[in-house]
């Protein structure tokens, strides 16, 4: 029979994220918890995707209004800051500061999920309603919910992760909770997009509403419990709370607060603005049919979680955050020459191997600052949900302009390039792409000139699951 503690050590060593567990946060409730983030990726891929396709081609709503939907809860992003100084210092009767967030959070994205369905209908020209410019109020309003929702849960959710994680355990249930999102998005994509598959306005009010229900039962099963109840005293709930602006500058003085934001902020642009490229540039660029252009997901996703993983290994052995970060923005620095090569090539395999790339270095850069963010000093005026809620509100945003920008210069310049504005020699279909390709490479650079001051050497994190072995094991490699 195999002993008791050689067979922990084991399981420790080869199951994914085992050893992310600590005294003050279990395996299970870990697990319990970080359902929160699957409840926001299949949000995420309910507005980035199905709905994106279903305003555009079942509904004929004109692209311009589907884009201005989109960016509706980009535009709630700042406010991430506002909801993680709140959580901190929220006063509540039994001491919960996080939970009540989670919850309300949950309630807004339900909501808006729920209302989502008929006010896509009637945005998309229902006949039974003639009220001037109702579907474009009402959707507004959806989506609109929907995000500030989904920014509340997540702020809280990762503030009450930092809260119970200790310091040689957080590292890795950073890299676990970014998987449960990527689940999140994977398992809903392929859901969702079969239950659409035979599209109406009932299947889809179905689909969206079971997605709302479902955002309910999962954040419930997530916050059940997970908040330590400290009774507050009738003094205590009267006293004034903290202006967030005196927070912010508590937490400036106590650490690299607004270079981290910039940081965050330059770099979430740089490994983002190729979001919506990709595909379409290896359709009409390389040629390649639209089978093989979506494996890019697929090798990007792999690229990350290859991230994900490394990171959690190099972060419990002790590296600074901050250089895990410069390497994930050099991997950058090769990502995007060689998906700007792959064309003059034509050469699929580099164009790929530079996806792969990109999202190895983006999962890199986002878990070394967030990381970074999740461990500044929670002392004085601000807490960890004021830095969490500031790196959130700095990449949510940075990812939506990016995406706006990159779109937008890639008309821009291609029509330039195909009215002979810029020569004979920069008529080529490509030119539109390579000028946002080049102008992530310069964003990349600049990030790494912002980040420069914050690279310091740190003692070497005490880690509870580290062996004497310096390899690499399962555990290292999410599945």
């Amino acid at each position: 029979m195999i002993p008791r503690r050689s067979l922990m050590r084991l399981t420790a060593r080869f199951l994914p994220f085992a050893d992310a567990a600590s005294d003050g946060l279990p395996m299970g409730q870990l697990l319990r918890l970080s359902l929160f983030q699957v409840s926001v990726g299949m949000a995420s891929v309910m507005l980035l995707g199905t709905l994106n396709r279903v305003m555009i081609v079942e509904l004929s709503v004109p692209a311009m209004i589907v884009a201005a939907m989109i960016a509706l809860p980009v535009l709630s992003a700042p406010f991430r800051a506002l909801l993680g100084h709140r959580s901190d210092n929220h006063r509540s009767a039994l001491g919960w500061k996080r939970v009540p967030y989670l919850w309300f959070g949950t309630l807004w994205q339900m909501g808006g999920l729920a209302i989502m369905p008929a006010s896509l209908l009637v945005l998309g020209g229902n006949p039974t309603y003639d009220v001037p410019f109702s579907g474009e109020v009402l959707a507004a309003l959806a989506f609109l919910m929907t995000g500030i929702g989904m920014h509340m849960t997540q702020t809280a959710g990762l503030a009450l992760a930092s809260d119970r994680a200790d310091d040689a355990t957080r590292p890795r249930v950073v890299a676990l909770l970014y998987v449960m999102f990527l689940i999140g998005m994977a398992i809903s994509a392929i859901a969702i997009g079969t239950l659409l598959r035979d599209f109406d306005g009932i299947r889809l009010i179905q689909v969206v509403q079971g997605t709302a229900v479902m955002t309910v039962a999962l954040n419930l099963v997530a916050l059940w419990r997970q908040e330590k109840v400290r009774p507050m005293t009738r003094d205590e709930r009267a006293a004034p709370m903290p202006r967030l602006r005196d927070a912010w500058a508590d937490l400036a003085r106590g650490g690299p607060a607004g270079r981290l934001v910039a940081v965050v902020f330059l770099g979430t642009m740089a490994f983002n603005m190729q979001d919506v490229l990709l595909e379409p540039y290896g359709g009409e660029v390389l040629g390649l049919p639209v089978a093989a252009t979506t494996l890019l997901t697929a090798m990007w996703a792999a690229g990350a979680l290859l991230a994900f993983g490394l990171a959690a290994r190099w972060l419990a052995g002790g590296l600074d955050p901050y250089r895990m970060g410069a390497r994930g923005l050099l991997v950058g620095l090769a990502a995007f020459p060689a998906v700007i090569f792959a064309a003059p090539l034509a050469s699929a395999p580099l164009f790929f191997a530079g996806a792969a790339m990109i999202g190895f270095g983006g999962g890199l850069f986002a878990v070394a600052t967030l990381t970074a963010a999740m461990t500044m000093p929670a002392e004085g005026l601000a807490g960890r949900g004021l830095a969490l809620g500031a790196w959130g509100a700095a990449q949510a945003t940075a990812v939506g302009l990016a995406t706006l920008i990159g779109g937008t210069l890639r008309d821009v310049i291609n029509h330039a390039a195909a009215a002979g504005h810029l020569g004979p020699a920069m008529e080529a279909p490509a030119i539109g792409y390579s000028f946002v390709y080049h102008l992530e490479t310069g964003l990349v650079f600049a990030t790494l000139v912002a980040l420069a001051p914050l690279v310091r050497h740190r003692p070497p994190v005490p880690s509870a699951a580290r062996t004497e072995t310096a390899g690499i094991g399962l555990a290292d490699f999410p599945t």
